[in-house]
């Protein structure tokens, strides 16, 4: 990428410039241990996060790595890449989505996996607002899915990748993402298969994320636009999300969230000044800064950990965990089943039944304590 200004052409900054802190480090033999000479299966294995996953996991020598991705072109993109890397590697790349129940089904009875990481989901938060079925469709009844096929098919392991906008969320992808993390630690009471949830903030450089989109308006000359100035997010590293997601492999239990000591949050405002000022502009002067306005879903800042879930440290001085409440199963069940009936007719009751499920899911300002 190039930076224009008087002419001069400069790589793209470090996204790690812009954090504040130590990177995390993780107990590679501990993961290697967790992966190697395992059958290993990445739902949503070409996404941002579910392709690190499976460059990482290659790099530990599984017995077999299965990527299954609803996209072709994602699939393609990183059959390529990991056939030319690791020439030796196993490895199978099945197209289909989550949603549906036989396909899921199959490759589990087909390949048997042993250690599932689930990557797939729907993530954009204003675009969900507009598609609430879709996100429940594919994130809750996804989860169900691959969790129900791991438990039945005794994998050994079974790690959920969620995010902090699932903590008192204001979006039906974060409360998609709460429903998820319950449906893990539900079907974890019940199964010898070792479940966890990881939530990490936002990840930069990933597909959607903000830093890519500052980049793009910068090269363009401006404006830079953000929310509102006193929006603050977590940040990671892809390759840190990563790290964590395997390093919680190795802690996972019966559905414990995990979380990262990120430090301190960073200002999206402030965040687009030193980025700028990293292609050697000057805000404001050079690059124009809009503030825009919160979108639909969006709130000023995410949270880590509900209330009830307490926090205790890990083996890893940057890894935590929570647990969460138990729910009643046979209820629990219930409000699935009603929730999936709203789906499949496309309901506009699905926010309420959703809040249901998760009374802190905000809507039109209240929730439902």
């Amino acid at each position: 990428m190039s930076n224009l200004k008087n002419g001069i052409d400069a790589k793209t900054p470090d996204p790690v410039q812009l954090l504040n802190r130590d990177a995390i480090q993780i107990n590679s033999e501990e993961i290697e241990s967790c992966v190697k000479d395992k059958i290993v299966l990445v739902t949503g294995g070409g996404g941002s996060i579910g392709s690190e996953l499976c460059r990482q996991i290659a790099a530990r020598n599984p017995e077999l790595l299965i990527i299954f991705d609803i996209s072709e072109y994602n699939a393609y993109i990183i059959d390529y890449e990991l056939k030319n890397k690791f020439p030796t590697l196993q490895l199978v790349v099945l197209i289909g989505s989550v949603r549906d129940k036989n396909r899921v089904n199959s490759i589990f009875e087909k390949y048997k996996p042993q250690v599932v990481y689930h990557a797939a989901a729907h993530k954009h938060v204003p675009l969900m607002e507009y598609s609430p079925c879709e996100a429940i469709k594919n994130n809750v009844f996804g989860t169900l899915n691959v969790a129900e096929c791991a438990h039945n098919n005794n994998a050994e392991r079974f790690i959920l990748i969620s995010t902090d906008k699932a903590v008192n969320p204001t979006s039906i992808m974060g409360a998609s993402k709460r429903i998820c993390e319950m449906i893990v630690c539900d079907v974890a009471q019940r199964s010898k298969t070792k479940f966890a949830c990881v939530r990490f903030g936002n990840v930069m450089c990933s597909s959607g994320s903000v830093i890519p989109l500052f980049e793009k308006q910068i090269i363009e000359g401006g404006p830079v636009t953000v929310t509102h100035k006193d929006v603050i997010r977590y940040f990671m590293t892809i390759p840190e999300a990563v790290s964590l997601v395997l390093q919680a492999g190795v802690y996972a239990d019966k559905g414990e969230i995990f979380v990262l000591d990120m430090g301190a949050p960073v200002r999206i405002d402030d965040l687009a000044r030193s980025l700028i000022r990293l292609y050697g502009y000057e805000p404001d002067k050079d690059i124009k800064i809009v503030y825009t306005g919160l979108r639909p879903g969006e709130k000023l800042y995410e949270e880590l950990l509900l209330s009830e879930e307490g926090l205790e440290r890990t083996a890893n001085d940057l890894i935590y965990f929570g647990t969460p409440e138990k729910n009643d199963s046979i209820t629990f069940a219930g409000k699935l089943k009603k929730l999936e009936e709203a789906c499949d007719e496309n309901s506009e009751d699905i926010r309420s039944l959703v809040q249901d499920i998760v009374p802190a899911y905000l809507i039109d300002g209240k929730v439902n304590l």
